[in-house]
């Protein structure tokens, strides 16, 4: 499995679980929402940077989102 699709899955699961939307998490990012769901759909591959903010919106290890 590729990495963006293992990021896709666990950020939509990790987002769902904490019920947020996209746009929950692009507010807390400073990231779109468009930005948001091409992760989710693994459209685009998100840099260290990015992986490092959505874990912070997330309160996780930036680690738990691209671990199978």
């Amino acid at each position: 499995m590729d990495l963006k699709d293992v990021l896709a899955t666990n950020l939509r699961r990790l987002r769902h679980e904490r019920s947020l939307t996209q746009e929950d998490v692009a507010e807390l990012t400073g990231l779109s929402s468009r930005y948001i769901g091409s992760i989710e759909r693994a459209r685009v591959s998100a840099s260290v940077t990015v992986l490092g903010k959505l874990a912070g919106a997330l309160t996780i290890d930036p680690c738990a989102l691209i671990k199978p």
